[in-house]
């Protein structure tokens, strides 16, 4: 797993010259990237959402657009709409910005939830139907999506379904002092997103996304993953908790962070780190834990400390199963 893990420190280097001391969670990103999952950006303005996803695109030589959600936005808007050529008497399909490598869309919960419906399918099955006939996205294809988790005026906020399709929900969080006297020194002259060059080829990434889904994953680790899933529905403070959907998702995640550190298999470790950010977005806390302000980050991440963590030589299982 070697060529991912150079894959992921140049893809990585490379955003950082643009964001600041957030390597957690540009990896996280990248993790997605790798999974060819869609990401939920959820931080208060200002703090480089839009950049990062700008930054990510224009690391990859990958074609990018953006929305802006408002609430006068209209389904149409997004996927495209057909228009009657009179030249040639017949209806033609002019393409919406959602055909694009990476998507960024900025302030998702602005939209009514008919514009954000008009997502679902291409988030889940890479392809958008307009008037009865399916018209295929391009790969890779990656949504990026910003929401203000402060403000929620105006705001309509993501049903279970539109969540549930986000891969990962991660946060930038402030820079420290040090880090914002970096910020400004970098775009005293102009912003370093203008000198961003490629570094990543397309067919690169395809290769990568392909071999990601090699790295061996033990029985043991294919458990834990399941019984942190079952945990989160059988939780007194959750309404609902992970679908199958939550369980794929951490298992791909945890390949895909395994292959950036450079093993070709899966470590429990991978499995906690990921289980917040994949996990949390997915779990519905009931009426009286959100009284006693319980998050569900915080029942995640109570669940990941009370399970126990088996234990093993990864390392020998993944050699053994190449014999």
């Amino acid at each position: 797993m070697t060529s991912i893990q150079s894959f992921g420190e140049r893809l990585i280097a490379n955003l950082e010259k643009v964001i600041v001391g957030k390597r957690p969670t540009i990896e996280l990103i990248v993790v997605g990237l790798l999974c060819q999952g869609h990401v939920l950006i959820e931080d208060v303005p200002g703090v480089g959402k839009t950049v990062l996803a700008r930054s990510l695109a224009k690391s990859l030589g990958c074609s990018f657009n953006r929305l802006q959600f408002t609430p006068d936005m209209l389904p149409s808007d997004v996927t495209g709409v057909s228009i009657y050529n009179q030249a040639s008497k017949k209806f033609e399909f002019r393409k919406g910005p959602i055909f694009a490598q990476v998507v960024l869309v900025d302030e998702i919960n602005r939209a009514t939830p008919k514009t954000q419906a008009a997502l679902l399918e291409a988030m889940e099955e890479r392809q958008v139907t307009v008037d009865g006939v399916t018209h295929a996205l391009p790969r890779p294809f990656m949504v990026l999506a910003t929401q203000n988790p402060i403000e929620y005026e105006g705001t309509f906020p993501l049903p279970e379904a539109q969540l549930d399709r986000f891969l990962l929900r991660v946060r930038l969080g402030y820079p420290n002092l040090t880090e914002e006297i970096e910020v400004l020194e970098r775009q005293q002259m102009q912003h370093p997103i203008e000198t961003l060059q490629p570094v990543i080829k397309v067919r690169e990434l395809l290769e990568a996304i392909e071999a990601v889904k090699s790295v061996f994953v033990s029985n043991p680790v294919k458990r834990y993953v399941v019984e942190l899933i079952n945990r989160t529905r059988q939780n007194a403070d959750v309404y609902l908790g992970a679908s199958p959907r939550g369980s794929l998702a951490l298992f791909r995640t945890g390949q895909a962070l395994a292959a950036l550190a450079g093993r070709d298999y899966v470590l429990p470790d991978d499995i906690k780190r990921l289980a917040v950010p994949v996990l949390a977005h997915r779990v519905i806390v009931n009426p009286a834990a959100r009284l006693r302000e319980l998050s569900a980050e915080k029942i995640v991440q109570e669940i990941v400390s009370s399970l126990p963590v088996p234990g093993g030589d990864f390392e020998a299982l993944s050699r053994d199963r190449k014999k």
